[in-house]
């Protein structure tokens, strides 16, 4: 199980997902790339510590139970991770749906950068099964949740900060 999975495992956290450095550069006007081929000495921005989010739709009337799942499970390994130098922080962010499809809930987790993420399983699993318990468990874990949430997407972005 990757943590990537893991995170899934305990709070429909973390599939694949996709990259986003802060640049942006389309077909149609490659000229507006924010770097140039001669460095990335000439980006307006500095890198910065690594987000992976999660964004959560939880079924109607089921946020509070969404909610308590992640306070019970993802926040003890979480906080156990941080302790382990593991992971920076983390965030749930709460708001409203903007249309039937949007998310409500959003989770974040914050690496130090991308190698921090390099044989994160190797680490993050006996933190895993000493506070979710067995695979078994995990998996009744993921299937409860199934019925009370829906993944919208996940992303893995790099924080900036501009120059």
């Amino acid at each position: 199980m990757t943590t990537i999975h893991k995170f899934i495992a305990i709070a429909a956290l973390m599939t694949a997902g996709s990259l986003c450095f802060g640049q942006s550069s389309s077909p149609a006007n490659a000229s507006s790339s924010t770097t140039t081929m001669s460095g990335a000495g000439t980006a307006p921005y500095t890198e910065g510590s690594v987000w992976q989010i999660t964004m959560v739709r939880t079924k109607p009337g089921m946020t509070d139970d969404y909610l308590k799942g992640l306070a019970k499970t993802l926040k003890a390994t979480l906080e156990e991770e941080k302790k382990q130098g593991l992971v920076v922080s983390y965030k749930v962010l709460l708001g409203e749906a903007a249309t039937p499809f949007d998310f409500n809930v959003m989770n974040m987790v914050e690496f130090k950068n991308m190698a921090a993420l390099d044989n994160l399983r190797e680490k993050t699993d006996p933190i895993l099964m000493k506070i979710a318990g067995g695979e078994q468990q995990m998996r009744e874990g993921a299937m409860k949740r199934a019925e009370i949430r829906d993944v919208v997407g996940t992303k893995l972005m790099r924080e900036i900060t501009l120059r």
